[in-house]
């Protein structure tokens, strides 16, 4: 179950003992299979699982952002064409872009892979298999409080992270993008 805020989709239950109404009981992503081979070595082909966990601690990823985001979810779906197109730009640089969706079970994958191709959504594209937000969004971020969109922006090679748990208009993502790779 989920709750509307202003801004952003948050689970109801983050904070308290309770459980969302996804099956999380492992943390694994499922890839749609939108992009024609995802560019994370850790999942490198449509159908194969691959912790999250392992994604953000690969070293060999370099510049990594990760956005959590779902179709239901209005301001998730305006903000990706800017981080795919932010992406593109940045691919030569090294950057590396994983949309996770947390859409419920039933929407994955025709559902999801249908949405994304009729949104354009032409970016590695992943399927996150956990709906225990209180098990799965402090491995991300401790200060998660579960709501969407999120997004995670990583340089394993300078150790540099910065987590955003909102929606991130055009401009601030040219400037989050920047800071990652002035760390690189």
């Amino acid at each position: 179950c989920w709750t509307c805020s202003a801004k952003h989709w948050r689970p109801a239950t983050r904070a308290g003992a309770g459980r969302s109404s996804f099956n999380f009981s492992r943390s694994t992503a499922r890839f749609a299979g939108v992009a024609s081979r995802p560019s994370i070595r850790v999942a490198a082909s449509p159908g194969k699982s691959s912790t999250i966990e392992k994604m953000m601690a690969d070293t060999s990823n370099g510049l990594l952002v990760l956005n959590f985001w779902a179709t239901f979810c209005k301001p998730c779906v305006e903000e990706i064409p800017h981080f795919i197109k932010t992406a593109n730009k940045y691919k030569d640089r090294g950057l590396k872009l994983l949309l996770v969706s947390l859409d419920l079970p039933a929407q994955y994958p025709v559902k999801l892979k249908a949405f994304a191709k009729k949104h354009q959504f032409n970016a590695p594209l992943a399927w996150l298999d956990e709906s225990n937000a209180d098990y799965f969004c402090p491995k991300v971020n401790p200060k998660w409080s579960g709501a969407i969109p999120a997004t995670l922006f990583i340089n394993n090679k300078t150790g540099y992270r910065n987590f955003v748990e909102e929606q991130i208009p055009h401009e601030q993502l040219k400037i989050e993008i920047r800071a990652i790779l002035k760390k690189g």
